[in-house]
């Protein structure tokens, strides 16, 4: 990275961090003028998740030092807010609870806080406040890191979606293997023709959501016969790989197609696609057919795979 594209990535960050700061101002649960500083409106908040928080736990999650810790949690101790004690098992660890005091005041901070997260959202209309909170997400999941078992949703499509589907396609194999617009063109013609048959009990699409972000789809549609499918439209994020998110996609159209009383069910893909080929071949489909392909990049080889439901 040169060092102007650089400088102008720190800024546009630095830019962020002024504005959110002066949000976060707003939206503290222990503003300047309220009768719990943040700090400790944040221990009370770790506290009312659990019974009980040993204090190197707690000074783990809030990223204290054993000294300010200390003393946070003296005051706290002297207001009547938590109780400290020595842990039967080993009296070199404390255990801290809330007492009845600071449930109250845990509550009152919580009603607090809601308000005033309500009143910052409602000032958006509905898909902004969607907008805002999928990128709130996205730099969750970047800076913080994603778990490690993200919970995975297949759902039907809905509004939207299939636009996704179109520029998702378009601009990751753009971007992965250097396919113009017109591969985009027949993605769009694929889901055309799925929206066109969208009555036919025998067709579906799913999408796929990591945390409840879009990070994948996949369809089965009719084939050139009543009784083959084809599975369609397969795409797997790359921040979604290797959470098993195109496995489960083409087990679920599998399992739709065979459903639907199809015998055999075929796919159409590229022979440089690896990763799906892999998922493709460990759900039992047989390559039967190659030939090489023109129209949206060079030197391809297309692939005809079938299953025999």
């Amino acid at each position: 990275m040169n060092d102007l594209l650089l400088a102008d990535r720190v800024a546009t960050v630095r830019a962020f961090n002024r504005l959110y700061t002066g949000v976060i101002g707003v939206l503290d649960e222990g503003p300047a003028d309220a009768e719990y500083s943040l700090s400790e409106a944040r221990v009370l908040f770790e506290l009312a998740q659990q019974d009980q928080l040993y204090v190197t736990e707690l000074r783990k999650r809030l990223d204290l030092d054993a000294g300010y810790a200390s003393r946070l949690l003296t005051r706290l101790d002297g207001r009547g807010l938590i109780t400290r004690e020595r842990c039967d098992d080993d009296g070199r660890r404390q255990l801290l609870r809330l007492t009845e005091a600071g449930q109250t005041a845990f509550q009152l901070l919580n009603q607090r806080s809601v308000q005033r997260i309500s009143t910052l959202l409602e000032q958006f209309a509905d898909e902004d406040q969607r907008r805002l909170l999928t990128a709130m997400a996205t730099i969750s999941g970047l800076v913080g890191g994603r778990p490690k078992e993200p919970a995975l949703v297949l759902r039907p499509p809905r509004p939207g979606d299939l636009g996704w589907v179109v520029h998702r396609h378009g601009a990751l194999y753009a971007r992965e293997y250097g396919w113009d617009e017109r591969f985009e063109a027949l993605v769009a013609r694929v889901v055309a023709d799925f929206t066109d048959d969208r009555d036919n009990p025998r067709q579906a699409g799913w999408i796929a959501e990591l945390d409840g972000e879009r990070v994948g789809s996949i369809c089965c549609m009719r084939g050139p016969d009543d009784a083959t499918a084809q599975l369609r439209l397969l795409l797997v994020e790359p921040s979604a790989r290797g959470f098993g998110v195109g496995k489960r996609l083409v087990t679920e159209c599998v399992e739709f197609a065979r459903a639907s009383g199809y015998s055999t069910i075929r796919l159409w893909t590229v022979s440089i696609l690896d990763a799906a080929r892999g998922i493709y071949r460990k759900a039992g489909f047989q390559r039967i057919a190659k030939e090489p392909v023109t129209g949206f990049g060079t030197g391809l080889t297309g692939e005809t795979w079938r299953l025999e439901l």
